[in-house]
C-alpha cells in the first residue's frame, strides 16, 4: 500500500495538486475534513463525538480524528493507497498516525511538501478568497496569523519525517502541470507505486 502525505502551508496549491494526484495513482484521498462531515452526516459513534466536541467550538481531540481515519482504511481494503491532505497536522498526530498505520503493516511512503514563499501565498489566498466565499482567504491580517500558525505548529511535521529521510521539498511556484510533474517524478524516482 502506498500512503503519501501531501504537506504545504495554505495556498501552496495542496488541493488542486491533491485531485491530480489521485486521478493518475488510483490513491484515496483522506481529507479529515470530509472524513468528519461523512461520520457526522452518517451519525456514526465517532461523529456524534466529534459534533459533541464541535459544537461546543472545540476542536476534535486527535484520538477521534485518529479512529475515524482507522475506519476510513478498515474500509477500504482494496486501496492501493491513501492520500492524507491537511493531516497530520501536529508532531502528536504524526506519531499517532505512524502507530495506526504500523498497526495495518503499512507506513508513509513519502511527504511531498510543496514550498511557497509566504508572499506568493498572501496572494494566492486573497486571490482564491475572491471567488472560494472562503472568510478567511479575504483578509489579509487573517491570512498572515494562520501562515504564522501554520510555521509554529505544524511545519514541524515535515521535520518529523525528514528524520526517517520521508520528506521531500518540490518547489510549489509554476504551472499547475509543472508542479504536478514534479510531484510525480518524486513518486516515480522512488518506486513507489
Amino acid at each position: 500500500m502506498f500512503n503519501l502525505i501531501l504537506f504545504g502551508p495554505p495556498g501552496s496549491g495542496k488541493g488542486t495538486q491533491s485531485e491530480k494526484l489521485i486521478e493518475k495513482y488510483g490513491l484515496i484521498h483522506l481529507s479529515t475534513g470530509n472524513l468528519l462531515r461523512e461520520e457526522i452526516a452518517n451519525q456514526t459513534k465517532l461523529g456524534l463525538e466529534a459534533k459533541s466536541f464541535m459544537d461546543k467550538g472545540q476542536l476534535v481531540p486527535d484520538a477521534v480524528v485518529i479512529g475515524m481515519i482507522g475506519s476510513a482504511l478498515d474500509a477500504n481494503p482494496q486501496a492501493k493507497g491513501f492520500l492524507f491532505d491537511g493531516f497530520p497536522r501536529t508532531v502528536a498526530q504524526a506519531e499517532a498516525l505512524d502507530n495506526l498505520l504500523a498497526g495495518k503493516a503499512s507506513e508513509i511512503a513519502i511527504v511531498l511538501a510543496l514550498e511557497v514563499d509566504r508572499e506568493e501565498l498572501v496572494k494566492r489566498l486573497l486571490n482564491r478568497g475572491k471567488s472560494s466565499g472562503r472568510s478567511d482567504d479575504t483578509n489579509e491580517d487573517i491570512i498572515r496569523a494562520r501562515l504564522v500558525e501554520y510555521e509554529n505548529k505544524t511545519a514541524p511535521v515535515a521535520n518529523y519525517y525528514a528524520q526517517s529521510g520521508k520528506v521531500v521539498y518540490v518547489k510549489g511556484v509554476g504551472s499547475i502541470d509543472d508542479i504536478f510533474h514534479s510531484l510525480c517524478r518524486q513518486i516515480e524516482a522512488r518506486q513507489l507505486v
